[in-house]
């Protein structure tokens, strides 16, 4: 094979196959799109015109390239048209058995030379592999949909797969334009590893009752920055797509925060798959109102007049319902305040409750447990939880324990909206919503760079291309701090004991030392 790849074969010309053909001749490569028969050839030469058409009408490309780039595709149904290839890519349907049957014919039509590469998103590249006779010339080649416009690939190597071929296929995604990230053959690799994990927490967080949906999506929204939220995501890829790749990844991994969440089964059996039925976690009838957040409430609005910090750096909480129009003061929870925001601790809240006035919300701040705080005061129907989340602090997170009136969560979640924040409501759990779905999450990259089976900047590359985050999690990550991450993981651990929430030695030994994984 030469050293620079220039033709190229595609089998399997859907949505995807059909947008990686279009990628390949984009940028000047000969390429063989092969389908299974007629039928499907058209339908793939049809997806073809259509990208492309799009782009003509977009002005991204002229009628003449449109020709030029259609004309350089060679629409075939035989297999045997790849036999001059430098590489073959599948495209072909997500089954392990269909890929291997596909590889294994193949391998008696290219030459020794000729890559073969997988796009598979979650089977183990190294299991295809087994079906042909070089399986050093196997690697997996990730594309994300729609091929055409994502800028990520993913080039996974198995234990085998030679460094020549890695080196080729890498300098061939930037000759496309594309942003390569390179990773071992794990499940899921590095983007579905991670967001999949995220989204199981965020489905089992609803299955539990611990907030709304609605809730936990606008917390991550708003929170994080994050273009969609966990539930309102998991619609849009498919409850079915959902189901299939975490089953893969918990037969490759046995790890158990990848067994899907009861709900996600009983949405796919009912036949609720998100978007593409019309309902899952949403109801796409109602499509205004997936995702929504809490509504702004005015001071007007409010029950809440005066407020009283307990706290003697009170933040920007303090400033913002001050410039709301809230009667705010400092350092007394005097008699004639609505609500008495303080410091969450048993020994505070055991003080204040006797000062504060009948009938007054008790806010309870901090990360920790607020049944605690409940308890002491004498008055646990009082006293509900106020946590501001997200690197910014534009989320309130109301945080309600098991004898939280409503009514005191409702004045809470009223005075956090009227200072212009983001409330969401949730159990009194630990790490309460963004943080019990953020935390995990970053403990998983660290995992992978702790093992070598990606770099930090390519972790982080790859979430933000691949899942358009604003932030990888390393950089999400320094910017909590690696002490806050793991005083945080801590805490969930110890509520449920699960295994999987151990913190990463590597950060633990960052924590200890007060370092930033930007000083490794």
């Amino acid at each position: 094979m030469s050293a620079r790849i220039a033709r190229v074969g595609v089998v399997g010309l859907g949505t995807m196959g059909a947008g990686i053909a279009e990628v390949f001749s984009r940028a000047g490569l000969d390429v063989v799109g092969v389908e299974r028969d007629d039928a499907a050839l058209a339908a793939g030469r049809g997806h073809v015109d259509a990208s492309t058409g799009r782009a003509v009408r977009r002005g991204k490309l002229t009628a003449d390239e449109q020709a030029a780039l259609v004309g350089r595709i060679e629409f075939t149904t035989d297999l045997a048209a790849l036999g001059a290839a430098d590489l073959v890519v599948e495209a072909v349907p997500e089954r392990l058995e269909i890929k291997r049957d596909l590889f294994g014919r193949l391998d008696g039509v290219v030459s020794a030379d000729t890559i073969l590469a997988t796009n598979t998103s979650s089977l183990s590249v190294t299991a295809i592999s087994v079906a042909v006779s070089r399986p050093e010339r196997v690697v997996g080649l990730h594309f994300f949909n729609p091929a055409p416009v994502q800028e990520l690939i993913e080039v996974v190597r198995t234990v085998v797969t030679a460094p020549e071929v890695i080196a080729a296929v890498t300098e061939l995604a930037r000759r496309l334009g594309k942003t390569p990230v390179e990773c071992g053959d794990r499940a899921g690799f590095v983007t579905n590893a991670l967001l999949f994990g995220y989204l199981n927490r965020a489905a089992a967080m609803f299955e539990s009752g611990h907030a709304s949906r609605e809730d936990i999506d606008a917390a991550i929204t708003a929170g994080l920055g994050y273009p969609m939220g966990p539930l309102a995501l998991l619609d849009l890829i498919g409850l079915d797509t959902a189901y299939e790749i975490l089953e893969t990844m918990y037969r490759q991994g046995r790890n158990r925060l990848h067994t899907p969440a009861p709900i996600l089964g009983q949405l796919v059996t009912l036949g609720f798959l998100g978007r593409k039925t019309g309902r899952g976690f949403y109801d796409y009838s109602d499509i205004d109102g997936v995702g929504a957040s809490s509504a702004v409430v005015t001071p007007e609005d409010s029950r809440v007049h005066r407020v009283a910090f307990l706290d003697p750096s009170p933040g920007p909480l303090a400033e913002a319902l001050a410039k709301a129009g809230h009667d705010v003061v400092r350092g007394t929870a005097g008699q004639d305040a609505d609500l008495v925001v303080a410091p969450g601790d048993p020994e505070t809240f055991a003080r204040i409750a006797a000062d504060a006035a009948p009938g007054a919300v008790l806010a309870a701040t901090g990360a920790g447990p607020v049944v605690a705080s409940a308890a002491a005061s004498g008055r646990p129907a009082d006293v509900v939880g106020l946590h501001l989340a997200g690197p910014a602090a534009t989320v309130a997170e109301v945080v309600r324990t098991v004898v939280s009136s409503p009514s005191a969560v409702t004045t809470v979640a009223e005075v956090a909206a009227s200072a212009g924040l983001t409330a969401v409501v949730c159990a009194d759990r630990a790490g309460f919503v963004v943080d019990a779905l953020l935390v995990p999450y970053l403990n998983d990259a660290v995992a992978m760079l702790e093992t070598g089976y990606a770099s930090a900047a390519d972790v982080d590359t790859a979430m933000r291309l691949g899942c358009r985050l604003p932030a990888g999690p390393f950089e999400l990550l320094d910017a909590l701090g690696p002490a806050a991450a793991l005083a945080t993981l801590e805490r969930l651990q110890a509520e449920v004991r699960e295994p999987g929430l151990a913190p990463s030695p590597l950060l633990t030994q960052l924590a200890t030392a007060g370092l930033r994984f930007a000083d490794l």
